[in-house]
Formats: structure tokens, C-alpha cells, sequence
């Protein structure tokens, strides 16, 4: 059912939540590494792939759902982890858990956002992934993964680009910290993990693994070889490594090689509904929604997340109809080809009408 809110395009999302919002958490949300430019990567990888549209077919009904391991989604979209989700909204976490039964999608977790697991999962009845820093020793991970698994967590998620944390500059320059990072984090767990440790998981837990922090075939390879269930292709937004490649630049490189052998999500700078075609086109599973996610759910909360899934699922279904295919399994990469990235010098190119005043 339409969610009955004054939310009609993804844009006016946008100035609720700054206005909610203060300068630090904005910038917590919005910000990157460094000069930015694995961030600004993500978006330009996106506006550089132009549709082919295909004209006189029956599309009269286009399915904009899916299949993701097991679950059937109303959409290809997962809300992705973001830490200190509480400094967003009120009940952190706990608020896209709910918003994703609503709708009909999935919610992984982070492991540094408030509530913890277990109240999460009280929150609904309706399948979650649980997404893990690795801030222990292999007990500590084990009793980790057991508890969520125990709360009722259909899947587990590591995530494996965060060994060094990104120097985030617009924090920095404010002196900002968000709720999950106002106490000493030591990384030297996380940097030690490894392959092996990924093994002895997979040998271990009898539950899907997914790994997040993929960016390059060679590694997804070593993710199946492990037994691993999905490659989740991202770069942590461009907030860990500085002068990445954008996440679908690589993605078809890493869907080709892993040639089905495991799912793929994909995120990085995910806006709009044709992003997430994009994504389907190239290969991917499911698209991994996270500052949208957390501009909608500042913005207005659970109810807001619920309306921009309802919008995405509007503006997917329209790109769908109009390339001329009624459901992802109908698209390739034909529909897609290399096209010059428009100009654009305002405040972000998914959203171009709030610089014009609308």
C-alpha cells in the first residue's frame, strides 16, 4: 500500500533531512575518504553507462522482484549496514529492519549500529542479515555469528575492506564522531583476518556467507573457491580507500568471472531506479541501498524508507518497460552501452532539480 506522505521524487528527501540533521551527522552520511574520489567514482560509473532501448514489445507487465538467496524480494534491493544508523533516527537499526518487512525487501545490520542484534531482530518477523567487524579473536567471532544466527538471522556478512579506518576529512576538519566510534576501536582483529579465517567459517557455520568488500575479480574468485555465497562488490561508498574504481566499473569484470558460480551485490553512489537496472544489466543479484537509505530514513523515518523503496519500485519499473523487457532475466549488458557522463557541477547528478530551486 502507498505510503501517505508528501514524497512524490527522490529529491525532496533531501532538504527534511539536512534540516533534521547536524553538519557533523550529515557529513558523517554523505562524506568520504580523503579528496573523495572513489565516491565521486561510484556516481560517475553509473551516469557513464547509456541505456539501448528496445521498442514493440509486450510490457504490459514487468516484475520488478526477484530472487535472492531464497527470499523472493519485492525489489533487487538490500538497505546496507550503516553504522551508527541511531545518530539518524530514532531506533536505529531497529527502523529499516521494519521498513524492509513493510515493503518487502532485505536489511543487513551493522554491527557497530544501535540496538544490537538481538533487539533488532525482535523488531520483525522477516529475514536479516547480519553484517560483522571483526573486533576479537576467532572465539569471539564465533560466539558473534552463533548469537545472530540463534536471534534468527538468515545470513552473515562480513565485511573485509576496513584493516586501516579511511581518514573521512569533513568529520576531521569538524572534529565529529558518531555514537559507534566515540570509544577506542582497535583494528588489529580485523587486520589480521584472513582467508584462512574465512575457511574455517564456511567449515564451521552452515548458513550463508556473504563477503562485502569485493573490487576485483581475482578476489570474488577466491570467495567461491572458499564456498562463499555472495560477492558483495563495494568500496565502502569511497570511504575507505581513496582513488578507487567506481563498484559497477568493476562489476562486470567480477560477474564474468564468477560466471554464476555465487550471487553478487553491488552498491556505491545506487540513487535511482535505473541505477539499480543498470546493476541487474551488468550482472548482479541485488543493489545494496545505503545513503538514500539514510537520507529517506532522517527524512522521515520507517515511513520514509518504506516511500523511497515505493519510488525506486516506481522509477525500476518505468526504466524496465520502457528498454522494452518485462523482468531482469530479459536483460545483458546489450542493453547497456559506454556514453559521456553529462556535466554537472551541483550538489549531487541523481539529484540535479534541488540546485534548480525545486
Amino acid at each position: 500500500m502507498t505510503q501517505k506522505t508528501s514524497f512524490e521524487v527522490m529529491h525532496e528527501f533531501v532538504a527534511p533531512a539536512r534540516e533534521k540533521l547536524s553538519h557533523g551527522n550529515w557529513d558523517y552520511l554523505m562524506g568520504a575518504s580523503e579528496t573523495e574520489t572513489t565516491h565521486r567514482r561510484n556516481r560517475l560509473a553509473l551516469d557513464s553507462l547509456g541505456f539501448r532501448p528496445r521498442v514493440l514489445r509486450d510490457v504490459m507487465k514487468v516484475d520488478c522482484g526477484t530472487e535472492f538467496l531464497g527470499h523472493r524480494l519485492r525489489l533487487p534491493v538490500i538497505l546496507a549496514p550503516i553504522g551508527s544508523m541511531q545518530d539518524f533516527v530514532e531506533g536505529g537499526g531497529a527502523v529499516p529492519t521494519r521498513a524492509a518487512a513493510r515493503f518487502g525487501c532485505l536489511h543487513m545490520l551493522s554491527s557497530v549500529c544501535a540496538p544490537g542484534p538481538e533487539d533488532v531482530a525482535k523488531a520483525a518477523d522477516h529475514p536479516k542479515i547480519f553484517q560483522i567487524y571483526v573486533r576479537g579473536d576467532p572465539e569471539w567471532v564465533d560466539d558473534l555469528v552463533a548469537q545472530a544466527l540463534a536471534f534468527g538471522y538468515s545470513a552473515i556478512c562480513f565485511t573485509v575492506d576496513l584493516d586501516y579506518y579511511g581518514r573521512r576529512e569533513r568529520d576531521k576538519a569538524k572534529r565529529h564522531k558518531p555514537t559507534s566510534q566515540r570509544h577506542t576501536v582497535v583494528h588489529d582483529h580485523q587486520r589480521k583476518f584472513s582467508w584462512t579465517d574465512i575457511e574455517r567459517m564456511r567449515a564451521k557455520f552452515d548458513c550463508p556467507l556473504i563477503l562485502k568488500g569485493i573490487a576485483t575479480p581475482e578476489d570474488a574468485l577466491i570467495a567461491a573457491d572458499t564456498g562463499i555465497d555472495v560477492v558483495y562488490v563495494s568500496n565502502h561508498g569511497g570511504r575507505q580507500l581513496d582513488h578507487g574504481l567506481g563498484s559497477v566499473a568493476v562489476l562486470p569484470q567480477i560477474t564474468e568471472a564468477l560466471d554464476g558460480r555465487c550471487q553478487t551485490i553491488v552498491d556505491g553512489a545506487f540513487m535511482r531506479g535505473a541505477d539499480i537496472v543498470k546493476a541487474m544489466a551488468l550482472g548482479a543479484d541485488a543493489v545494496g541501498i545505503g545513503r538514500l537509505q539514510g537520507i529517506a530514513a532522517a527524512a522521515a523515518g520507517e515511513d520514509g524508507i518504506v516511500r523511497m523503496l515505493e519510488l525506486l519500485e516506481t522509477e525500476v519499473e518505468g526504466v524496465l518497460g520502457m528498454l522494452g523487457v518485462t523482468s531482469y532475466k530479459e536483460l545483458d549488458a546489450s542493453y547497456l552501452t559506454e556514453a559521456p557522463a553529462p556535466h554537472f557541477a551541483g550538489w549531487n547528478p541523481a539529484f540535479p532539480l534541488i540546485d534548480e530551486g525545486y
